[in-house]
């Protein structure tokens, strides 16, 4: 077992909902009755928002229902991150996708757009993003000098193919070390942007919080205190998709994410979200200096495939350390906890009818906070006009 500086408190809410505008959330009811509607979607994150957005757009009679508060899952547990493309990077993904993945990019920066002129400056901070080769601060070791070396030369081959699409990208050399800076990416605190988005619909659609999913068929879905009956079902679930549609197991795959975040006043050294050693350790840092910090997951592969959310010794031990790496310094951490999201095996994310009726989105490999949005709206299309949904998604 890792020896952790910290006693702090673990797999409790996250940092990001110490907000005082998420704290101070008065929640939506449960549901407690049979309902109808013309579509049910299962999750209040990030991409069921965006689903039940453009739904009550087409005139649609819309219920969601969430097992926790919005958000509390993975849509509001990650590292608020907006970042233009697929999980994948382009010049890879451009290799085994062909140019579908140019066009999930694109589709991605819209998305981004949409979001900022519908939450403003407040909640989606234009910063850009840097992909670091490494992480800061010296090589710990000879294996890590070269792997920074390698990753280098990897920054060089993204950054051609993205000038070569008219994706803007620079270099970025400074304190925290050599890699691309992306400008056209954002930050967010996650959960603030998903309440912000229930708060423009909980007047439009029939939104309910800590109503659990006890089965999905198709025309109904089940909650633990009530149903609701629907031609149309969308699941917007990402992490544990398998459990709440058993028919995807073997196509998507659960894994726990885990983060932490510190106490406030470290002294301002990220501009904007930072990821580096091949994009698998990320942090990002609050105006009051607190860094909330993530990755690790390759590191620690076999334990990582799970439904459980429990932060664990030896991954929160690695992330301490990347923590310190991206503050130049000791910190004092004050939060630890997991999400779970899921993976497919090919890296495209999932858009598939799964049942009559029933469109599954998800697994989006760990960023869905652009890409999530982007299916929900293929789902919508897919349901609606019978429409495929684009070759960038998994159907």
């Amino acid at each position: 077992m890792t020896n952790l500086r910290s006693d702090t408190q673990w797999d409790s809410v996250s940092a990001w909902d110490d907000d005082p505008v998420v704290a101070s959330w008065n929640g939506l009811p449960m549901l407690e009755q049979n309902v109808t509607a013309d579509v049910c979607v299962v999750g209040l994150g990030g991409s069921g928002l965006a689903a039940i957005g453009a739904l009550v757009e087409r005139g649609l009679q819309v219920v969601g229902v969430d097992a926790g508060r919005v958000a509390a899952g993975a849509a509001g547990r990650n590292g608020g991150f907006l970042l233009g493309g697929p999980a994948t990077f382009l010049h890879s993904s451009l290799t085994t996708w062909g140019t579908s993945s140019v066009d999930l990019y694109r589709a991605t920066l819209l998305e981004l757009d949409r979001l900022a002129e519908m939450l403003g400056p407040e909640v989606i901070a234009r910063t850009g993003s840097i992909r670091l080769a490494g992480l800061p601060g010296e090589p710990a070791d000879d294996a890590e000098a070269a792997d920074r070396v390698a990753e280098l030369v990897d920054c060089a081959a993204l950054a051609k193919v993205l000038r070569d699409n008219d994706i803007a990208v620079e270099e970025y050399d400074g304190e925290l070390g050599r890699g691309l800076f992306l400008p056209d990416d954002a930050a967010m605190n996650p959960s603030r942007r998903a309440l912000g988005l229930a708060s423009l619909l909980r007047g439009r659609a029939g939104l309910y919080e800590h109503s659990a999913v006890t089965s999905v068929k198709s025309g109904r879905v089940t909650t633990e205190h009530g149903s609701v009956s629907a031609p149309v079902v969308i699941v917007a679930v990402d992490g544990k998709l398998e459990q709440v549609l058993p028919d995807l197991q073997g196509r998507v795959r659960t894994a726990r994410l885990q983060m932490l975040g510190t106490a406030p006043g470290l002294p301002e050294r990220l501009p904007c979200p930072v990821y580096g050693r091949w994009g698998y350790d990320y942090a990002q840092q609050a105006k009051d200096g607190r860094l909330f910090v993530g990755g690790g997951r390759d590191r620690f592969v076999d334990t990582e495939w799970t439904f459980d959310t429990s932060p664990t010794p030896d991954v929160q031990g690695y992330i301490e350390r990347v923590a310190e790496r991206m503050a130049g310094k000791p910190v004092d951490i004050v939060r630890r906890w997991g999400a779970s999201v899921s993976y497919t095996t090919d890296g495209r994310p999932l858009c598939s009818e799964v049942l009559p009726g029933v469109i599954a989105i998800g697994a989006y490999n760990g960023t869905g906070n652009l890409v999530g949005p982007v299916a929900a709206r293929a789902a919508v299309v897919l349901a609606l006009d019978s429409t495929a949904p684009p070759e960038y998604f998994s159907a």
